[in-house]
């Protein structure tokens, strides 16, 4: 169905939510007369830093225009013609891109079954039989999302016990961080826990679905990639003219936690969702709730009736699996209407 303003709250994606207020404000300050184009602006300067505030003195940030983007251009400096990516088969990369890594990129997606969408590090060790055959490609770099496609959270510890196997066999840690704020909120914790304290090597910030508008960033934390990401950046189609209003709507999220507050938010209203369902007959959850999905199983009856007038996914349709999204502008009555007519539709 088209989806306006006539129909209710739509539960399919965060990307559906509108820009947050602060954000559009900072881009309406950026509004101000002429400025140096590709970056050669102020605001970018103070994003630069943000970054570096944020992160660490040696993370460096570069803005990009969305997450597919944003992934190519972290993974490309780290690897070469004959070279693979270890990742969960669910992961962003392997399954909602595409096929970007393989076209663009040109190397193979090393993908291991998970059943809550992480790896672990016997799932590195997995992939490692071809290392040194010239039949095999040579697995340089292990990607992981935060938050997983299935909605779930690495800790600190599991990061690091990943990023200590990766190194220990000359890989590289990537993470998909499209909602890295998410999983910080879940964690209590800040960005740098989940990054630059447990040895991440390059990762990508998502702007885009916690209140931005087309606004992602690339850090890196190993210094010896970052003289390359400019020249990708270009190349990638992923260097805006007027980068000054992406920089600044990033400089917004960073600053007095916004990115805290807005994906917090977010996560509480997956948990109203969540605890709303128990009672409902037919209807159980797939996944954990760690962030802003709700993964649920229910009568396809049930999703078809819902569909009529909501706007949401099905993940799995052979297991009556559906994607709940809940965004920064999600409110308790969003909620509590959407419940009111899953129950309705369950005891129909």
């Amino acid at each position: 169905m088209l989806f306006d303003s006539t129909y209710p709250k739509s539960f399919a994606s965060d990307n559906h939510a509108g820009v947050h207020p602060t954000i559009l404000e900072a881009m309406a300050a950026a509004n101000d007369g002429d400025a140096p184009a590709y970056g050669d602006d102020k605001w970018t300067a103070i994003f630069e830093e943000k970054i570096k505030e944020v992160f660490g003195p040696d993370a460096q940030g570069f803005a990009v225009l969305n997450g597919a983007g944003a992934n190519m251009v972290g993974l490309a400096p780290m690897l070469g013609r004959y070279d693979g990516i270890i990742c969960a088969d669910s992961a962003h990369i392997a399954t909602h891109e595409t096929g970007a890594t393989e076209r663009l990129l040109g190397v193979k997606l090393l993908t291991v079954p998970t059943e809550d969408g992480k790896l672990r590090p016997a799932d590195i060790e997995s992939r490692l039989g071809g290392v040194g055959s010239h039949h095999e490609p040579q697995p340089t770099v292990v990607s992981i999302s935060q938050v997983t496609e299935l909605g779930t959270c690495y800790s600190p510890a599991e990061i690091a016990a990943l990023a200590e196997k990766a190194h220990e066999h000359g890989l590289r840690l990537h993470v998909d961080g499209a909602r890295l704020a998410n999983a910080a909120a879940y964690l209590g914790c800040d960005l740098k826990a989940i990054t630059t304290d447990v040895g991440v090597d390059v990762f990508s910030f998502g702007g885009t679905k916690n209140g931005a508008l087309a606004a992602e960033a690339v850090v890196v934390l190993d210094s010896s990639l970052s003289h390359a990401i400019p020249f990708l950046r270009r190349q990638s189609l992923q260097l805006a003219s007027k980068m000054r209003y992406i920089s600044a709507q990033l400089t917004a999220l960073l600053t007095d936690d916004l990115w805290r507050r807005n994906a917090a938010h977010a996560n509480q209203m997956a948990d109203r969702l969540a605890a709303g369902l128990t009672d409902i007959p037919g209807v159980s959850l797939a996944y954990p709730v760690q962030s802003n999905a709700v993964f649920a199983t229910l009568p396809k009856a049930v999703a078809d009736t819902l569909q009529q007038r909501y706007l949401f996914h099905f993940w799995d349709e052979t297991t009556g699996t559906v994607r709940w999204m809940t965004a920064f502008d999600t409110t308790p009555e969003h909620v509590d209407d959407f419940l009111d007519d899953i129950r309705k539709a369950a005891t129909a």
